[in-house]
């Protein structure tokens, strides 16, 4: 059984995957194996993988025949996965030399379920540091404890998969898989579910991955109906959340989280396509009509004014609608 394994999906990134394959090359150890799932690359990336299969240590290469998105290809180097423990990378983004090392060290010496680490955002030549929204460092909790509160920047809302390490009991319990088929916001499913079902974690600073900002590619920049999958991933947020023993308590940051991201897209409702801006505007009242109403209220009360005034206007679209129905 290798010591580490690392789930890299790439889809046409033949100008960045360079980059990703070096530094894991700088990061390769004989006990660590490199899943590289290609998710029918129509560019060069197919050949760059092959050569890498080759030449890389512990790299294994697995290729889609139907492009699936990244929640699929994830799911695909996970089922291949025979590591102790788990990790993942993009295949436009980066590691630092000896990151996977330093991070397994972590979590072997804090013998928890999983941890999560800093990371550097990479737009164009600036660089940033963002910090896991969570105060202790390399102190072991519950990770349920990191959910709340609902006002303020949680350890649910930094969901990024890459910026972590996951034992692999985790793994074989079912909750590191994602939602096949989820274009867009497939790690919020996600990352609730790993602090909702994990035993223990522990952030660990560590900032040694790369997140590369503003590439044409990337489906934070995409316009089409994709950017759309965001609602299917916080409906399940809410249905799981619901069903929990402390539903009472954490559907609140649920709904506040889901209200401010369908804000967020409509701040910016301008990119999209004029068909997909109508299809925004739709699901998004239909999304509010399907929250808990009571909860609802109290979270646009709690809200700041712009944005409680945008989504109290798209709420009554919903009502409008059905009092003229009646």
């Amino acid at each position: 059984m290798p010591k580490l394994s690392v789930v890299v999906p790439f889809y046409n990134v033949q100008t960045y995957a360079p980059d990703a394959l070096k530094s894991l090359e700088l990061n390769a150890r004989d006990d660590f194996e490199f899943l590289l799932v290609d998710d029918c690359s129509t560019d060069g990336t197919p050949g760059l993988l092959e050569r890498a299969a080759r030449e890389l240590p512990g790299a294994v290469h697995l290729r889609h025949e139907h492009n699936g998105g990244l929640a699929t290809a994830r799911n695909t180097g996970l089922d291949a996965a025979r590591g102790e423990y788990l990790a993942f990378l993009d295949g436009d983004d980066w590691l630092a030399p000896g990151h996977l090392a330093r991070t397994l060290a972590a979590i072997e010496a804090l013998d928890c379920d999983f941890v999560r680490t800093d990371h550097v955002k990479c737009t164009g030549r600036s660089r940033s540091v963002q910090r896991v929204p969570y105060g202790p460092q390399s102190v072991v909790a519950d990770p349920r404890s990191a959910i709340l509160p609902a006002d303020r920047a949680t350890s649910v809302d930094y969901p990024y998969a890459w910026a972590g390490m996951y034992h692999r009991r985790l793994l074989d319990s079912g909750a590191l898989h994602f939602t096949d088929g989820l274009r867009t916001a497939e790690d919020r499913p996600w990352i609730w579910r790993l602090h909702r079902e994990a035993r223990s974690f522990a952030a660990v600073g560590l900032p040694g991955i790369f997140y590369r900002r503003g590439v044409a590619t990337s489906l934070t920049q995409i316009k089409d109906e994709r950017q759309l999958d965001f609602i299917r991933a916080f409906d399940q947020v809410i249905s799981d959340v619901t069903a929990d023993r402390e539903s009472d308590l954490l559907l609140p940051k649920a709904v506040r989280t889901y209200c401010a991201i369908i804000a967020h897209h409509f701040g910016s409702i301008e990119r999209f396509e004029p068909a997909v801006a109508r299809k925004l505007r739709s699901m998004s009242t239909a999304a509010l009509g399907r929250m808990p109403q009571d909860v609802l209220d109290r979270v646009l009360d709690s809200m700041d004014t712009e944005r409680s005034t945008l989504l109290r206007r798209l709420r009554g679209r919903r009502r409008g609608t059905s009092g003229a129905a009646a």
